[in-house]
């Protein structure tokens, strides 16, 4: 083996505790306080942000739409923007890496793998989102789904990345919290790959699962 690419939201970095408290404090500034805020703000998320994956609207298309849906108002694109900023801004400072995601990109590299994060995101943002985590310097590569011609689980994203990396499928493992997108992406693209499953959602995945990073290395002896 002689790279390994990681996920990076919910496998490195824990991006749901940041967008829950982004989301229900955002929201609390617009005057709405239920208890079914992040949800609502999820659903929406979720559904604008696939339409970007799929080059529907632009990446800051999808933003604007995510702020009109939510808060069910017309808004200009400037005043779109200008709301979710205040959401960014908190989201961005909510940024946090699991505590066992550096040990374990050292330990690869030390190993003498190659180090390279795969994303389903816009790549300005995911770098940022590296840096800001003090995870950047642990990653040879970052390869963002805004510079492919899809995201997961598309194989073509496995295949460019494999291409930028120079190495063949069967030299390279996927590592992701995600079944559909990261492991059953990656083995359709003939990558080996290994379910992160943090919080044992997938009981009966039928694949090599872990439950935290630090068993990655061990699961391939």
């Amino acid at each position: 083996m002689r790279a390994v690419l990681f996920d990076l939201d919910e496998t490195l970095v824990d991006q749901v505790t940041a967008a829950r408290a982004a989301a229900v404090g955002w929201a609390a500034a617009q005057g709405i306080e239920d208890a079914g805020v992040y949800d609502r703000w999820a659903a929406v998320s979720e559904r604008h942000y696939a339409r970007w994956q799929r080059r529907e609207i632009t990446f800051q298309g999808q933003r604007r739409e995510r702020v009109r849906e939510f808060l069910g108002r017309e808004l200009s694109d400037a005043d779109a923007d200008a709301l979710f900023a205040g959401y960014l801004e908190r989201y961005e400072a909510g940024w946090t890496a699991y505590d066992d995601a550096l040990p374990t990109l050292h330990r690869f590299r030390d190993a003498g793998r190659i180090v390279a994060v795969l994303t389903n995101g816009d790549e300005d943002q995911q770098r940022d989102k590296l840096e800001r985590t003090g995870l950047a310097s642990a990653v040879d590569v970052l390869i963002a789904s805004s510079a492919l011609p899809a995201g997961k689980p598309d194989p073509r994203a496995f295949h460019h990345a494999l291409a930028l990396l120079g190495v063949a499928p069967e030299q390279a493992l996927m590592i992701g919290d995600s079944l559909a997108k990261d492991v059953h992406g990656a083995l359709a693209a003939g990558l080996p790959a290994i379910l992160l499953d943090r919080y044992g959602a997938h009981p009966d995945a039928g694949v090599p699962t872990i439950r935290t990073l630090n068993e990655a290395p061990t699961a391939l002896r």
